[in-house]
């Protein structure tokens, strides 16, 4: 089981790393480009999971409201990732969620 748990954590970076700056997915819609549309809290798992020095861009993951959601107690590591968003100009409106129409990533197969 901690190998199929790795290899989902695995197939979750590498999809996440391809989200382009700028630009933003769902915990959903990662869940379902790896063909397990009812992972979506697995993904959100995974990316908590993630070393303090990865390079994966887990930050342009956000819920299906288009809203950062919150990590565990207090609000630091939402903050923190609002702050990387703005830093690459995504911009919230004033109940904190960005425009999924306009930001959400289309996919690898996109064009």
């Amino acid at each position: 089981m901690a190998s199929t748990s790795q290899a989902f954590f695995a197939q979750v970076y590498d999809l996440v790393s391809q989200v382009p700056h700028g630009q933003v997915a769902t915990y959903g819609q990662i869940a379902h480009l790896l063909g397990k549309p009812r992972a979506a809290r697995a993904v959100g798992y995974a990316l908590a999971h993630l070393p303090s020095d990865s390079m994966v861009p887990w930050h342009r993951v956000v819920n299906q409201e288009g809203r950062v959601s919150p990590r565990g107690v207090g609000t630091l590591p939402g903050d923190r990732q609002r702050a990387l968003l703005e830093h690459e100009g995504i911009r919230f409106d004033a109940e904190g969620r960005l425009d999924l129409r306009r930001l959400r990533w289309q996919g690898p197969d996109a064009d």
